[in-house]
């Protein structure tokens, strides 16, 4: 398939700005699928991470017959694209999506690829294998798969799937960068990933191993020895004489003789002098990559492998609890949906693969109670009480930071309560996490009356009180729903609904306003629809597109059934719904919500990134939020079976993305979706311009196209986005912490939509020790600061634990922009006699750099392999019944 060409963009100086900063002067397999554009036909870590784990999971399949299933057969997935959809579809049975598999895959690939690019990493020999530290690359491989394992029996898969990238990331170089396949090699080498032992003969630093290359391509610069080495890169460390170097356009040592070098990154000679071995290279890399999944796998266990891949459909099930002494009614709610889950989805699918529970009061919340078994949860659970007192406001907020750190990403977390938050001072940095873990928060809030005398309160309220649950609801996609002690247990109903991967349908526009009708479209992938109306309502009614018409009434209509609850009411459409336009009249007083959610098999993910064109490995640098002022690409994953049309062309397609002002629902415009790589694999791309993203402020993401039918096709994402005003990364030495240490971090902060005077907060979960030279920073347009920060880490950490590093960047006028937060995960451990690192070493004092017009970005795109990978062809494929049970005992 031939690249699809966007026409590059003007780049101002704040996109050179960027590139200068991100340009490293190290080099590894290209990252991602965006770095087919300097080398087309190439292998990136993207697919053979992906392949890998697709390849693993599959085993998985074949090995653990689905309950209640046919098994799966191999040759059923022989020589054809293998993709996570068909993989869920073919085990769990049509209707269960792979979206969680597949967005913990992408974790795992971006966290890959960002090993080219953190400043922590990028520079690190011992990560990439170069410069004949071999030895060293082995232990920092075994160091990264070890704390995997850590993070993962921690229950933090998000911490574990970074190690993981990283691990991964330094095995598939150790194949690109070393001579182990022109040693004429044709398997992985058996010793890598066990550090008790010996990698074999290495070459010594007095030993030449290059002659000299004048050209492009230099196949036969190697001596004829057979000791292991690989190449060096630039200039640290300095490449002695006679050694070979990495080689490539950005390669400084390379022009030192002996000239040229030796990496297999690539198929293009300009960046990888020993090019036409990347097959082969790349061939070891998959069954090495293969190996480290298989063995995590057999130390964690399926059921914890499957965990740490999110290889489920299922959602996982977070409650955030009052426990004060009016919340009897609100206990017994969440227990009731808790127990009814259990019981409905044990052994099935779409049982809860993670149970989270916080509870809180006044002054206290926690402690968090993580756990993978049904029955803990609930044991735990029915041992909650409503006790003691405690006026309002209550440490809501606390409680709900806490259940987010621990809560998968793509879940849904439910808070119960009577009472507004005391700690509201965390709305933002709350607010900055559920966007962060992609975590929509629903609040059911009761308030009744009749209940005054219970609870005490030492001061008349604010009718505002609970607007930061309504800030940090809004920010992530859920709700707050007002409800009394008597509906509290039917209204609960709706955490077993949000359970059921439902979407929610964009609504136009997307608040009541009134004597105008609320529309929404439903295209023939949707069923199950509910539509929830909250509020002081007077009457409302639903038309479907051929006028057919129900009111109120509670019961059974011509379009479906109706419940109320006070002030909740609840529509569940009957199944097939008519395709076409629907609308809602509804007529109240205050303030009105209405939402409307459905099951779908086309669905989709979406991240940021900068694309890189220039530099060793140009490929896309991950974002977590646009910059303001910054050119951004978004790329679009589209997912689930229905994403595919037949070979004619006629299936569901998108055609733009859509952005939106979150609270008046304005259009802010429309950028086009380019497709990439092959139409199976869903992927699309949109460039997003500076001007579309120049004010600083949450926007809502949908997409529009066309179903099979050629009828409208609508999709929103299930957060809300937002634009940062400043660039701000947080990152942390490339290893553990060590119970006694001092461990150093990396600030980097830079503007690109006009000058800004900012305050510096951090803070620490648990409450280590933290300094920084860094506590404000005042920087013009295009300017960028560096910082370090050390953090403490005491003798009495407890070991395998998760450190939570936040750093917020606030303006220091009241009515200045929305402060921006960074995020760090890190994980204590007691290090192994081969765990004993060199520390990281950076500048004493913050540094400002301005643009510079060297380097530019490109927009053009290429083919990728993401989501997908042939299986049956002679070594891209199933490794199937012949992995090999490897030796644990070094582990």
């Amino acid at each position: 398939m031939l690249p699809v060409k966007v026409p590059p963009p003007n780049l101002g100086p704040s996109a050179l700005l960027l590139l200068q900063l991100l340009l490293p002067p190290t080099s590894a397999f290209f990252p991602n699928f965006w770095s087919l554009l300097a080398a087309p036909g190439s292998i990136t870590h993207q697919d053979l991470t992906e392949e890998a784990a697709l390849n693993v999971t599959l085993q998985l399949f074949l090995e653990q017959p689905p309950p209640g299933r046919p098994p799966l057969r191999l040759e059923d997935f022989l020589g054809r694209t293998l993709l996570a959809d068909d993989l869920f579809a073919a085990y769990f049975g049509s209707g269960f999506p792979s979206r969680r598999f597949r967005a913990a895959l992408g974790e795992v690939s971006r966290a890959n690829a960002a090993q080219d690019f953190l400043p922590t990493s990028k520079n690190d020999p011992d990560l990439h294998f170069d410069a004949e530290r071999l030895r060293q690359g082995r232990t920092r491989l075994v160091t990264a798969l070890r704390e995997t394992l850590v993070a993962a029996r921690a229950l933090d898969h998000t911490l574990s799937r970074q190690r993981l990238g990283a691990a991964l990331h330094a095995l598939q170089d150790f194949y690109s960068h070393s001579n182990w396949v022109e040693l004429g090699k044709e398997q992985p080498h058996p010793h890598l990933l066990w550090p008790r032992q010996e990698l074999g003969s290495l070459a010594q630093e007095s030993d030449p191993t290059c002659s000299d290359c004048e050209q492009l391509s230099c196949l036969g610069n190697l001596l004829d020895f057979q000791f292991l080495t690989s190449g060096y890169f630039g200039t640290h460390p300095p490449k002695p004489p006679g050694k070979c170097s990495h080689g490539g356009y950005f390669d400084q040592s390379s022009t030192q003789p002996p000239r040229g070098g030796i990496n297999k990154d690539s198929t293009s000679p300009g960046f990888s002098p020993h090019h036409e071995l990347h097959p082969q290279a790349a061939k070891l890399a998959l069954l090495a990559s293969i190996q480290a999944f298989s063995l995590l796998r057999s130390r964690l266990g399926d059921r914890g492998f499957s965990r740490l891949l999110d290889i489920t459909p299922a959602s996982s099930l977070s409650f955030v609890l009052d426990t004060t002494g009016s919340m009897g009614e609100e206990i017994n709610a969440a227990k009731i949906q808790a127990r009814h889950i259990v019981e409905q989805r044990r052994g099935s699918p779409m049982e809860p693969a993670h149970y989270v529970l916080v509870p809180f009061h006044d002054p206290g919340f926690g402690p968090v109670f993580s756990t993978s078994d049904p029955d803990s949860f609930w044991q735990q659970l029915h041992e909650i009480h409503a006790l003691g007192g405690g006026d309002e406001p209550e440490m809501c907020l606390s409680a709900l930071e806490l259940a987010l750190l621990h809560t998968p990403p793509l879940s849904d977390i439910f808070v119960f309560t009577d009472a507004s938050p005391k700690d509201a001072l965390l709305t933002n940095r709350v607010e900055s996490l559920t966007r962060e873990r992609r975590c929509r928060v629903t609040f059911l809030v009761t308030e009744d009356p009749s209940r005054v005398q219970i609870r005490a309160r030492r001061e008349v309220l604010s009718p505002l009180r609970f607007e930061p649950y309504e800030a940090v609801a809004l920010a992530s996609g859920g709700e707050v729903i007002f409800t009394k002690d008597q509906h509290i247990q039917d209204v609960a109903a709706i955490v077993g609904d949000s359970m059921a991967n439902l979407v929610t349908l964009p609504l136009e526009p997307p608040v009541v306003v009134p004597g105008r009708p609320l529309t929404f479209s439903v295209d023939e992938l949707l069923q199950n629809i509910t539509v929830r109306i909250h509020g002081e309502i007077s009457s409302f009614w639903i038309r479907n597109p051929t006028g057919v018409f129900q009111g109120q009434e509670e019961g059974e209509g011509p379009l479906g059934h109706t419940r109320r609850f006070g002030q909740f009411w609840m529509v569940t459409v009957n199944d097939p719904p008519q395709t076409g336009t629907w609308e809602i009249h509804v007529t109240a007083e205050g303030t009105t919500r209405v939402r409307v959610q459905a099951q779908t098999s086309l669905d989709f993910l979406f991240h940021f990134g900068i694309p890189v064109e220039d530099g060793p490995h140009p490929g896309l640098y991950p974002l977590t939020q646009p910059v303001a002022g910054l050119q951004t690409q978004l790329l679009v994953e589209v997912t689930g079976p229905g994403s595919r049309g037949n070979s004619g062309g006629h299936g569901p397609h998108f055609s733009h993305v859509v952005l939106r002002g979150v609270l008046e629902g304005a259009e802010l415009g429309r950028v086009p979706l380019e497709p990439t790589g092959p139409r199976e694999q869903g992927l699309l791309v949109a460039s997003l311009p500076p001007t579309l993203l120049s004010s600083p402020g949450p926007f809502s993401l949908e997409l529009i196209g066309q179903d099979g039918g050629g009828r409208g096709l609508h999709r929103a994402a299930p957060q809300p986005c937002a634009v940062v005003p400043v660039l701000l990364e947080l990152s942390g030495p490339p290893g553990f912490l060590a119970p006694g240490s001092k461990a150093p971090l990396s600030l980097h902060i830079a503007t690109f939509s006009g000058p800004q005077d900012l305050d510096l907060r951090t803070s620490v979960n648990p409450s280590f020790a933290l300094t920084s030279n860094l506590s404000r920073v005042r920087l013009g347009q295009n300017e960028s600061a560096w910082g370090r920060l050390w953090l403490e880490v005491p003798d009495s950490a407890a070991l395998d634990s998760v450190v939570m590093v936040t750093v917020t960047a606030a303006g220091r006028e009241a009515n200045s922009v929305p402060p921006t937060h960074a995020f760090l995960r890190l994980l204590v451990l007691a290090p192994a006699p081969q765990d004993k690192l060199t520390a990281f070493a950076h500048s004493a004092g913050p540094v400002l750099t301005t643009a510079s017009p060297a380097f530019r970005l490109s927009t053009l795109v290429t083919q990728g392999r993401a989501s997908g990978g042939m299986a049956g062809s002679p070594w891209w494929g199933i490794v199937g019944g012949v992995l090999i049970l490897l030796c644990l005992a070094s582990w």
